[in-house]
């Protein structure tokens, strides 16, 4: 930049230097032609105001490229600030990520259902607890003795009179079928409120399920979602059911999977033996074009078999049978020429290798799940094992223990508040998870009859905090604490936990409806109990008197 000051000084100096009119020779006289001196004056004026320009310019881009370098540099300077901010922000994530993974995994092999600080969650929730008024020991011994015990006492004798006639069904069922084509149906099994002494909400209905087989040489081969290492949030809890011959390969032979040349043939599999899938599988009811099992066609075949075996046995009976629901494949319902109705569940089932888990095609009366992904997914159910559970620990526990009591109250209550505000997301199966939950948590002793007032709260507290964090997870998938006499499946336990509160997560409105019910439920639950309590015996306010179901 000074080198350019110095050039515009010097040519403004030999300018002037040079200037005719300014330094006038001594005896010189003014040329004749003056328009042509002007002339030449205005040209030189003009060539020196371009010269001018043309080194301003010169000293501004000069000013330009310096001013960019050091711009340049700055970012420069400032980029490499910015790049240790963000490998220190980079690093530090990585760090928190990790310790994440490390302590979900520690979560999942065994700590996700620690309740060992239960009860000081429970303190500091239990807000929809403020301001209402609990029922007292003696009220809610009062109304379990005349509500719960007095409605039922003839579920023994019900439960008997359906395993008859089922047990009597299904050997018609297995007279009217083709034992080289039908599938084979196995005996039924009661699972359920029924068969677990804690339903209360009349009516009654038993639920058997039923195993079935396919006839040989044919086997079902069983996949649940967490054999796989990565599934769909959407499937999880479910499995598929492929029908394959027994003597076929797991993986199958490379000829179904790859077109063979007209000049090749499989050594293991002639053209001879091969067979049509769409007619073969189809009649094994699969689904289209595949070898999965289809719930929806194995509904369709369960209804009609169990017709045409009512049918055959129908003369024998002095009532009718009919399908109570449509859309389940053995909702029944038996009327009595007096009036009377009695209504079961008898639903189709396919066992998992050889444990007490089973497929089902449908839950009967349950919120468990949403839609089926398709109707090659089935349902998985643990209810046989949850029955053992409830007896094994039973046994442990203080002589009439208040933890089925503490059910029935709960179901009850709940189901009531449903009939006046309208149904909710919760169902009973919920309220039997909670109480699972706690039964493995609490000590035995807490379970003596006198301490029912204090678990029924406990159940609600712990609800409410599952509620808030939309977040209950099943009792056996995950659960790597469940006893081992019970010959639970390795597989399930290593699961990762399966959240039954995730449709609340989906569904905002339906969560909100929830909440709201539950709130209710629990400023009317005085009324409600007071509602079916008239007197208060004296003899009663030292516990509950509880007769075996």
């Amino acid at each position: 930049m000074p080198v350019g000051i110095f050039r515009v000084c010097l040519v403004v100096i030999t300018a002037i230097v040079n200037h005719p009119l300014l330094f006038p020779k001594e005896n010189g006289t003014v040329p004749e032609n003056v328009e042509e001196i002007i002339q030449k004056m205005k040209e030189r004026e003009a060539s020196l105001r371009l010269e001018q320009l043309r080194l301003e310019q010169e000293i501004a881009d000069q000013e330009a490229t310096q001013k960019a370098v050091e711009n340049a540099a700055e970012v420069v300077e400032g980029s490499k600030e910015e790049k240790v901010r963000w490998d220190l922000w980079t690093a530090l994530s990585m760090v928190i990520f990790l310790l994440i993974e490390l302590w979900r995994q520690d979560f999942q092999e065994g700590n996700w259902q620690d309740t060992g600080g239960e009860e000081d969650d429970m303190a500091v929730l239990g807000r929809a607890f403020k301001g209402v008024s609990f029922p007292d020991k003696a009220v809610l011994a009062s109304f379990y003795e005349k509500r719960i015990l007095g409605t039922t006492g003839d579920v023994a004798r019900m439960r008997e009179m359906v395993e008859g006639f089922a047990d009597d069904l299904l050997e018609a069922l297995r007279s009217v079928c083709n034992r080289d084509a039908d599938m084979e149906v196995e005996d039924c099994m009661g699972v359920g409120s029924m068969y677990e002494n804690w339903r209360v909400r009349k009516p009654f209905v038993c639920d058997l399920i039923v195993p079935f087989a396919p006839p040989e040489p044919y086997c079902f081969r069983c996949q649940a979602w967490c054999s796989s290492d990565s599934s769909p949030p959407d499937e999880q809890g479910y499995g598929t059911i492929k029908v394959c011959r027994a003597d076929e390969d797991v993986t199958g032979c490379i000829c179904d999977k790859t077109k063979l040349g007209e000049d090749m043939l499989c050594l293991l599999h002639s053209q001879t033996n091969t067979t049509s899938p769409s007619s073969e599988m189809e009649d094994l009811l699969c689904f289209k074009n595949t070898q999965y099992l289809d719930a929806d066609q194995v509904m369709k075949w369960f209804q009609i078999a169990v017709t045409k075996a009512w049918n055959r046995i129908s003369h024998k009976y002095e009532f009718d049978l009919s399908f109570s629901l449509l859309d389940l494949p053995g909702a029944l319902k038996i009327k009595f020429r007096s009036g009377k109705s009695i209504a079961f569940n008898l639903t189709p089932v396919v066992q998992y290798e050889n444990s007490d888990v089973y497929f089902i095609s449908h839950f009967p009366r349950s919120g468990l799940a949403a839609e089926l992904p398709s109707s090659t997914h089935w349902f998985l159910t643990f209810a046989v094992y949850e029955r053992r559970f409830i007896q094994l620990v039973s046994k442990t526990l203080p002589a009439n223990a208040c933890h089925v009591s503490c059910l029935q109250i709960l179901s009850f209550v709940h189901g009531k508040q449903c009939s006046l505000t309208g149904p909710s997301g919760l169902s009973n199966y919920h309220l039997k998870t909670v109480m699972l939950h706690l039964l493995q948590a609490r000590p035995s002793q807490d379970w003596a009859p006198e301490k029912l007032e204090a678990r029924l709260q406990d159940m609600l507290k712990y609800l409410e905090k599952c509620l808030h964090e939309k977040k209950l997870y099943h009792f056996f998938i995950g659960n790597g604490k469940v006893p081992a006499e019970l010959g639970f499946p390795i597989i399930f336990q290593r699961a990762e936990p399966l959240n039954l509160f995730r449709p609340f997560v989906l569904h905002r409105d339906i969560y909100r409806k929830t909440v709201d019910t539950f709130h209710e439920m629990l400023r009317n639950m005085s009324a409600l109990i007071n509602e079916y309590t008239v007197h208060i015996p004296l003899a009663h306010t030292n516990g509950i008197r509880k007769e075996s179901l």
